[in-house]
């Protein structure tokens, strides 16, 4: 059976990037694995990289590197709608932009919509 191990986000800072990350939502550093172009974070059920855009070059998707708009969405579930609303104002301090407020969707999960300090969408999820 398949499963999610990592998903990668190239970022112009892997340091700082990443530091966002663990900073916001706890994720522990992997550090076995960090190099000068990536660092990889444990989000408990699979792990969140952040790869230096020389990583286009190394995997060969150096025509693909100015691709713009957005591409991907990050889900990092929380426990209830109090850390919902307790982490968007981390997020913020931490450099986030906000899109949505905390909001009941219709499919009756309570989550809020943010950019990361790269831009990347991501949303703060309680599953309800």
């Amino acid at each position: 059976m398949a499963h999610l191990s990592y998903v990668n986000v190239f970022a112009k800072d892997v340091v700082a990037l990443s530091g966002f990350y663990q900073r916001v939502f706890g994720f522990p550093e992997i550090e076995a694995i960090r190099s000068p172009i990536f660092r990889g974070l444990d989000t408990g059920k699979s792990s969140l990289g952040f790869n230096a855009l020389d990583a286009y070059e190394l995997l060969h998707l150096a025509e693909f590197s100015d691709a713009r708009g957005v591409k991907f969405l990050l889900n990092i579930d929380v426990d209830s709608k109090d850390d919902v609303d307790r982490m968007v104002p981390v997020a913020l301090e931490a450099g986030a932009t906000l899109v949505k407020p905390p909001y009941v969707t219709y499919y009756n999960w309570y989550q809020s919509v943010l950019l990361d300090p790269e831009g990347n969408v991501f949303r703060i999820n309680f599953m309800m």
